[in-house]
């Protein structure tokens, strides 16, 4: 027989949801009360103190689309913008199968033991019929999961490009003011939108799979090019000679490509997250790549250019939203998508026409 959730508070025994760890889920209760979110003031000094339940609320809040919600969420983040920061942000990408999640939760808990506090957001796809997500990642990183020193926080892609959700450079910065010192990025997949992840990292890593040959072929080159560090995952048993094959092979590749702004060649390395056999060379690499960037001064400018990217991809995507949501737009869209069918205007035109309309009628502009 189905289980079915209690629908009212007072259909839960004593008025109370049933336990949950809220390492694992950091938002159970709020599924069950539906309360109101706190005021942003309270959210913030919770969330600075490493409250793991206001973290949860204010990406909450900060991933909502409601108008009372996104104010909240831009005075949250200016009170934690000052305490973030002093973290490192680490990229992880790589194709479907290549064993992300099952990597991210050995890495996790390797540096966990290493004395760090390791937040992951793990942005998963959506459907582009559905924009529904599946957010299995706590599913698939039990273990780094439960770990009181861990934060993982799964997120619909929705229609954002770059492979990363559309407020997952907020989210970082929120875990950073949480004390989370090491954030793990995981993208959606391998593609040429994964330039925008790229944006929001102090370092990029490549999983890959043993097998070389075609594999070269399928990755594209703007990827490998990104990466500061390619791993070959699943280097175990029978598997293990084959990726000592591919680590051969993508040396040689790297070797190819033109030098890395930071002045240092990208490595291959092997490892088993599986056995979590290799992680401890990975993070030694990772630790003195960051270290290295910031004695040359190129981990701060590296991050003054992402900041001045966002800014003006901020811009991008508020004009984006107020063009299409403008009273009475849809109505010229549906009129000029007509004309540019029957061919009496071109679409550039037609563009631009729409463009001088919103311009001419939003009040906003005319301030």
């Amino acid at each position: 027989m189905k289980k079915e959730f209690p629908k009212q508070a007072q259909d839960i025994p004593n008025g109370q949801p049933p336990h949950r760890d809220t390492a694992i889920n950091p938002d159970w209760h709020s599924f069950f009360r539906r309360e109101t979110l706190p005021s942003y003031e309270v959210l913030a000094e919770k969330l600075l103190q490493g409250d793991r339940v206001a973290l949860g609320q204010a990406i909450t809040m900060v991933e909502s689309t409601l108008p009372r919600h996104i104010e909240q969420a831009h005075l949250i983040i200016d009170h934690c913008l000052p305490y973030s920061g002093r973290s490192l942000r680490i990229g992880i990408t790589g194709a479907p199968g290549t064993g992300k999640s099952t990597f991210i939760e050995a890495l996790g808990k390797y540096l966990i033991s290493q004395g760090h506090q390791v937040a992951v957001l793990a942005i998963d796809p959506s459907s582009k019929r559905s924009k529904g997500s599946i957010l299995g990642d706590k599913t698939r990183m039990q273990e780094l999961s439960a770990s009181p020193h861990a934060f993982i926080r799964p997120s619909p892609a929705g229609s954002s490009l770059g492979g990363v959700a559309r407020t997952t450079r907020e989210a970082v910065i929120l875990c950073e003011a949480a004390g989370f010192d090491i954030i793990l990025v995981e993208t959606v997949g391998v593609g040429q939108s994964e330039f925008a992840a790229y944006e929001m990292v102090d370092v990029f890593l490549l999983l890959l799979i043993p097998g070389a040959g075609d594999e070269l072929q399928g990755i594209k080159r703007g990827i490998v090019e990104m990466a500061d560090l390619l791993v070959v995952n699943k280097a175990d048993g029978d598997n293990l000679l084959r990726a000592r094959m591919t680590q051969t092979a993508y040396q040689s590749a790297v070797h190819l490509l033109p030098p890395k702004e930071n002045g240092v060649s990208p490595q291959v390395l092997c490892c088993s997250a599986l056995q979590q056999e290799g992680i401890s060379e990975i993070w030694e690499f990772l630790h003195t790549l960051s270290q290295q960037m910031q004695a040359s001064g190129y981990f701060f400018q590296k991050r003054n250019n992402q900041a001045r990217h966002w800014m003006h991809q901020a811009i991008s995507e508020q004009l984006h939203h107020l063009f299409y949501s403008f009273p009475g737009m849809e109505q010229h869209l549906q009129q000029m998508e007509e004309a540019v069918i029957n061919g009496t205007i071109n679409p550039f035109h037609a563009a631009e026409q729409l463009l001088y309309l919103f311009l001419q009628e939003n009040h906003h502009f005319r301030r």
